[in-house]
């Protein structure tokens, strides 16, 4: 890109391109220099974006988890229509089937990140902690309005259906299909549901 050409949404444009580096060759492959080449910018664009790639790869975590609050909000909403299972799993199908599973790998790979995001706050491996939240406090409304049993451990269920739902997409070349996932689901909930 010729110097001097405004970039319309920068830091985007460089979350997209990490995330494409992500999902297509792993964490160990992503840099400042793949980023900014998959993003077609010289490779200073992310420096006048960010202090350095610590501070962006932050900035990328927390900006991913905003969309899981979003979804989070979105699922709360469906409580009380659809069913429970058909609710949850498509749910984990948007969830795992974009760049989350690739982000718990990178902050897997990188301590470096892991300690910056504790900084700002986040406990637990980022992402996954808000995907368990996000399946939890729905459904803590599902058994406020009786649709799962009354006494079910919702904090086991969101970390059972994360964690399961994470060995099914993790490192995989194909995306597992909505019915083995509403399998998966369904087994998971059959003892709470109503």
């Amino acid at each position: 890109m010729p110097t001097g050409v405004a970039i319309r949404d920068a830091r985007e444009q460089l979350f997209a391109a990490a995330e494409r580096v992500l999902l297509r060759d792993g964490p160990q492959a992503l840099t400042s220099r793949a980023v900014t080449a998959e993003a077609g910018v010289a490779k200073g664009v992310l420096h006048r974006h960010f202090a350095d790639f610590d501070a962006f790869l932050v900035e990328l975590v927390l900006d991913r988890i905003t969309g899981i609050e979003t979804q989070s909000a979105a699922l709360q909403a469906s409580a009380g229509t659809g069913t429970v299972v058909g609710n949850l799993t498509g749910a984990l199908l948007d969830l795992f089937g974009s760049v989350a599973v690739a982000m718990v790998g990178l902050l897997m790979f990188r301590d470096d990140l892991r300690a910056a995001l504790r900084r700002a706050g986040l406990h637990g491996v980022p992402v996954a902690a808000q995907a368990a939240e996000m399946i939890r406090s729905y459904l803590v409304i599902e058994r406020e309005i009786g649709r799962i049993a009354a006494d079910a451990d919702v904090d086991a269920l969101g970390l059972s259906l994360i964690g399961s739902a994470h060995m099914m997409f993790a490192d995989r070349p194909d995306v597992p299909d909505a019915a083995a996932v509403e399998n998966l689901v369904a087994t998971i909930m059959a003892g709470a549901a109503e």
